[in-house]
C-alpha cells in the first residue's frame, strides 16, 4: 500500500504537468469509488490536490503501521479493546454487545431491534495539521485524550443515533481492529461475524445490512 500510494502519488504529479485534464479524471474516479464526489460539502479542489502531499504518503504510511496490530478477523473472538465515552469514563468493547452518517443511521432505524450500534471516535483522519482536506472541520492531531473526546462530541452533533466511544490515545481498538481511517464489523456472541473492508473504498453499509437481515 505504501509503494502504491508513492506510486500513485509520482505518475498523478507527472499528469499533473503533462496531461492535467487526464489526472482530473483519474482522481475524480477513484473519488466516485469512495464516495468523495456525493459529499456536497466538498469540491474537487477541496480533496483532489491533497493526494499529491507528503502528507498524504504519511497517512498512508500511518494507518499501515497502525494495521499490523489487528487481531479482529471474521469467525474469530472479537478483541475487548478499552475505550472512553464522551464523559471521560473508561469503558470497552464488549460492553456494548447485545446483551451486556445516512446510510449508518438507516442501519441503526432498521436493525435497532436485533443489534446494538457502536462508533468508536478513532484517530482523525483529516487532521488540519496532517493530511487534511480544504473546507473542512477543523480538528487538529488529537495530543491527549481531552482532546480526542472533544473532537468526537463534533460527531455527535451529526446524531448517529447510537453511543459513541472514543480509542484511547494509544490507538489500541484501531490497531487490533485494523479500523484507520475506518471499518466496519459486526460482532454475535462475541465473534466477529463480518469484517468490512478498510474504509472509504471498504466502507460499505449494504454488506452490514445483508448480514443483519439475515440475523432479522
Amino acid at each position: 500500500m505504501i509503494l502504491y500510494a508513492i506510486m500513485h502519488m509520482t505518475l498523478m504529479k507527472l499528469l499533473s504537468i503533462v496531461c492535467p485534464g487526464l489526472m482530473k479524471k483519474i482522481n475524480l474516479k477513484m473519488g466516485e469509488r469512495s464516495t468523495m464526489t456525493q459529499n456536497p460539502k466538498f469540491k474537487y479542489e477541496d480533496w483532489g490536490p491533497t493526494f499529491f502531499s507528503l502528507a498524504f504518503i504519511k497517512t498512508v504510511i500511518s494507518v499501515n503501521w497502525c494495521s499490523l496490530g489487528l487481531e479482529a478477523f471474521e469467525g474469530h473472538a472479537a478483541p475487548d479493546t478499552a475505550l472512553f465515552t464522551l464523559d471521560g469514563q473508561k469503558t470497552s468493547i464488549h460492553r456494548f454487545l447485545k446483551g451486556t452518517l445516512d446510510e449508518f443511521k438507516q442501519l441503526v432505524r432498521d436493525f435497532s431491534d436485533v443489534a446494538d450500534f457502536l462508533v468508536v471516535y478513532l484517530a482523525e483522519a483529516h487532521a488540519t495539521d496532517a493530511w487534511a482536506f480544504a473546507n473542512n472541520v477543523d480538528i487538529s492531531v488529537h495530543k491527549n485524550l481531552e482532546e480526542r473526546l472533544s473532537a468526537a462530541r463534533t460527531l455527535v452533533k451529526e446524531d448517529p443515533l447510537c453511543t459513541v466511544v472514543v480509542d484511547e490515545m494509544t490507538n489500541i481498538t484501531a490497531s487490533k481492529y485494523g479500523a484507520l481511517p475506518e471499518r466496519l464489523y459486526v460482532i454475535q456472541s462475541g465473534n466477529v461475524i463480518y469484517q468490512g473492508g478498510i474504509g472509504p473504498w471498504g466502507y460499505k453499509p449494504e454488506e452490514v445490512r445483508k448480514v443483519l437481515e439475515k440475523i432479522k
